[in-house]
């Protein structure tokens, strides 16, 4: 079936749920490092060990003859530009189940890294390689990317290679559900940079920026924090959105052809020579919006994608944070942040990788901001209820949060204390 606007909101439609049956789903990239000579791994290292996860069953999804993922019941763990990987969890009922997933994933990858001298390092921006030291993969897709994406964006091959990143996907139940909390994640965003910012250092020198990984995004092609966002958004408004957009490539059976002369538009008008003119189905649909870098976006899910990867202390915090809000606290949040000026939230956002919580956001800083959503979020999380079997209840995943807002001190700033120039990584080998 070839895709039509009316299709698209269709698609956008078909996400709804009703609330009993929202899930969570968690996505966080590693970047991954020889513990011999500190130097990102290359991909005959990757196929040493993602064939040693196969007997944690783990199988292989290949590209030709190529490895490129793995895959266990919902979840899969893919390989990035820079062969950072990226476990994308199954969809799930809450953070307590999220958080042992996360653990899981992570004691069965240090099971085989321990073995192959391989080293985690959970950071937002790699700390010490610089950009053409970077082994490559042969995934089709990233050949494509490497050559386009910095005509519209400088800094576009530092995000690919040289960023890792945390994601929550989210779910709605009505196009109004939707708008709420799309405005909310689009809003707070400066917020999310700040309280998650974890990429102080770069190649082994402190960045003067908080959160370097948001500062590149920022400098991305097919990214940023577009104002439309902040507008009386609907699904209609989005599909125009989207149609407008160019295309990042285009999938031909088995191969991969660039796409940026093209918009979706031109797509759907059967415009484009090299396939054949042929229009786009929904796979195709779903391929575009997944090059769609936005801070946030929509898929038949929200996808939040502001936060810098962290180790173990707070890779479950950033999650129940929103989720808190989100799903237990929704309309006290949206009140809040409803009167916000979008401009002054974009300069908020322009302004946060490198000042953090001194940012200034409508008359406040955003230190103030970051407690007054943490104790939304925990009001939230005590008004889902729910229970793990020690009896605590998901407040207890904000513990990270509290003593970030307790010491005013974020990830960003315990990396800088403790990191050494040389190229010893060890300090920020995940424990």
């Amino acid at each position: 079936m070839t895709i039509s606007k009316e299709q698209i909101i269709k698609y956008f439609k078909s996400g709804i749920k009703v609330k009993k049956d929202f899930k969570i789903g968690i996505e966080h990239e590693k970047f991954l490092f020889n513990s011999i000579n500190n130097k990102r791994i290359d991909y005959p290292k990757v196929k040493e060990m993602f064939s040693a996860l196969n007997e944690f069953g783990w199988k292989p999804i290949k590209e030709g003859e190529n490895i490129v993922s793995l895959n266990k019941g919902g979840k899969n763990i893919t390989l990035e530009p820079g062969n950072q990987i990226e476990l994308s969890g199954e969809k799930l009922n809450n953070i307590h189940e999220a958080c042992s997933e996360s653990y899981d994933y992570l004691f069965e990858l240090k099971q085989v890294t321990k073995k192959l001298n391989i080293s985690i390092v959970s950071t937002g921006f790699d700390p010490i390689s610089k950009l053409d030291e970077i082994p490559n993969n042969p995934k089709q897709r990233y050949e494509l990317m490497t050559k386009d994406m910095p005509l519209g964006g400088e800094l576009s091959l530092d995000m690919m290679y040289r960023t890792c990143g945390t994601q929550l996907n989210i779910d709605y139940s009505s196009e109004e559900d939707f708008f709420k909390k799309f405005r909310i994640v689009n809003s707070i965003v400066p917020v999310s940079i700040a309280l998650f910012a974890n990429s102080s250092i770069v190649e082994k020198k402190r960045s003067n920026y908080l959160s370097y990984r948001s500062k590149v995004w920022q400098n991305t092609s097919r990214g940023g924090l577009p104002k439309l966002f902040f507008e009386n958004l609907n699904f209609e408004k989005y599909a125009d959105f989207i149609i407008d957009f160019p295309i990042l490539f285009i999938q031909d059976k088995k191969n991969y052809l660039p796409g940026n002369k093209y918009t979706f538009k031109d797509f759907m008008n059967g415009k484009i020579n090299e396939i054949k003119n042929r229009l786009p189905t929904e796979i195709d649909l779903s391929l575009h919006l997944s090059t769609i870098f936005t801070e946030n976006r929509l898929k038949k899910y929200i996808e939040l994608r502001s936060m810098d990867t962290c180790g173990w202390d707070c890779l479950c915090a950033g999650p129940a944070f929103f989720i808190g809000m989100l799903y237990g606290n929704l309309e006290e949040v949206y009140n809040l942040i409803s009167s916000w000026d979008k401009d002054k939230i974009i300069n908020a956002y322009l302004d946060a990788p490198q000042k953090g919580f001194n940012t200034q956001l409508m008359g406040k800083d955003l230190f103030y901001w970051a407690s007054t959503l943490l104790e939304i979020s925990r009001k939230g999380l005590d008004n889902r209820d729910i229970f793990n079997k020690s009896g605590k209840n998901e407040t207890s995943f904000l513990n990270h949060l509290q003593k970030v807002i307790d010491n005013r001190t974020t990830n960003a700033d315990h990396m800088i204390n403790k990191f050494s120039k040389s190229e010893d990584l060890k300090d920020l080998y995940d424990k």
